[in-house]
């Protein structure tokens, strides 16, 4: 699953115990989060998410488990 391999991937990118200066100890998650990125725009034909043959949305939670939530706005018709 490319989900899993991306994860492994940026977790040998950015190791949990990596040598980090950041007070609160989650800076691995911090990197991940600004290398994957925190928005999408995604297009809506006839009601339906027009996706790709090989896209997919996935939400990643790299300081966690936490409770998140999500905000989604609809521009257009």
């Amino acid at each position: 699953m490319c989900s899993a391999i991306c994860l492994h991937h940026l977790t040998t990118l950015v190791p949990k115990d990596g040598d980090y200066r950041h007070a609160e100890g989650n800076s691995a998650a911090h990197i991940k989060a600004t290398l994957v990125g925190n928005d999408v725009a995604l297009s809506i034909q006839d009601g339906e998410l027009d996706l790709g043959t090989w896209q997919g949305i996935y939400f990643a939670e790299f300081d966690g488990p936490r409770e998140r939530s999500a905000t989604v706005t609809v521009i257009g018709d």
